[in-house]
């Protein structure tokens, strides 16, 4: 795409997935114009253009616009750890609410291009999914009814925004175990069980595609509220079968349950696939490829991890299969061993 967005770009949340594959995929485009954050805490994660600033902090977001003068905003922000926020809500409140205003008002200020990420889970579930935007939100968690309360202040605040609700970036995470890939991986890693839900669905799609519309979004942006969940629809369940598959893992370790048994907190949605039709017909197209993209690769029945062939699983398969869309590969960014070669931190970040 010849056009570029307004610069420089700041993109926030960079510990979470979405956030730190964008940052890298932006950063690889227009170099130092970029800028990401993350919370002061997440002191592993540094290198070039890359700045701790708490999000609730208000100050400190207000000098941090004030020195870069962003032209273009991708928030990505926030807390998406059920139990914490169902435990803590004033510190889900502070992070997912407070902080989306502090950055709203600081983005309506400088009159920046805004994207904001929401999520499929301001929405309960139902028996067959496919939530359209024009459906009420009804979440079961403290995280998603603040989401709704971020994407409300998004509204008043930046009415130009671009709001999308995603599900599930499939991507690499920094520390290893965020997001759905690793989690799962690092538990089968390390030999443990990992107990997913038959029946908590969700659309899921690779973060090469997010980052192909957030591109295009800056330079051709759209305003109101767009679902973008991907087109295939699976479980957790099904999604641990695939990376237990694809990763070569012992299928043995792999454990499902209803998410009724999972216990009273965090409580669990159930389908939350998303309806994505809306943003399909803004764009002129559908902006993102199944997860996973090859067919061979999703589950038949819950016991197919145990009878399919092991295809010599492999990290390489992951990195090439599952963090990258294998029809359009982009830049999959090192993680945190990768980096320090096994170094750990403290599970706080």
């Amino acid at each position: 795409m010849s056009a570029m967005p307004p610069l420089p770009m700041l993109v926030t949340g960079i510990a979470g997935v979405p956030g730190y594959n964008a940052f890298h995929h932006f950063r690889r485009l227009y170099g130092d114009s970029v800028i990401g954050i993350r919370q002061s805490s997440m002191w592993p994660l540094h290198g070039e253009g890359i700045v701790a600033c708490d999000v609730d902090d208000q100050q400190a977001i207000d000098r941090l616009w004030d020195k870069y003068r962003f032209g273009s905003l991708l928030n990505c922000s926030g807390t998406c750890r059920l139990k914490s926020c169902e435990l803590d809500p004033a510190m889900a409140h502070r992070v997912n609410v407070v902080g989306t205003e502090n950055m709203m008002r600081a983005a309506a200020r400088h009159s920046a291009r805004v994207i904001h990420l929401s999520i499929d889970l301001v929405f309960a579930g139902r028996e067959h999914g496919a939530y359209l935007e024009s459906e009420m939100p009804d979440p079961v968690t403290v995280y998603g009814a603040k989401m709704v309360e971020a994407e409300q202040l998004v509204t008043v605040l930046n009415p130009d925004a671009c709001v999308l609700r995603i599900s599930l970036p499939m991507g690499i995470s920094f520390n290893g175990h965020a997001g759905a890939i690793d989690w799962i991986a690092s538990r089968f890693k390390q030999g443990k069980p990992a107990t997913l839900y038959f029946d908590e669905v969700r659309t899921p799609k690779y973060t090469d595609c997010m980052n192909r519309l957030y591109e295009r979004l800056f330079v051709e942006p759209i305003r109101g509220l767009y679902h973008a969940g991907g087109p295939r629809r699976l479980s957790l369940y099904e999604i641990a079968q695939i990376v237990n598959v694809v990763g070569g893992y012992d299928p043995s370790l792999l454990m499902g349950c209803p998410r009724a048994d999972a216990g009273p907190i965090p409580p669990r949605a159930g389908n939350v696939t998303l309806n994505s039709d809306k943003l399909a017909t803004a764009l002129g197209h559908h902006p993102f490829d199944p997860w996973p993209y090859h067919e061979e690769l999703v589950p038949q029945d819950r016991e197919w991890h145990l009878h399919s062939e092991r295809m010599n699983g492999s990290t390489d398969h992951v990195r090439r299969w599952l963090y990258q869309n294998p029809a359009a590969p982009g830049f999959v960014p090192p993680s945190r061993n990768q980096l320090w070669g096994g170094a750990r931190f403290g599970d706080h970040d």
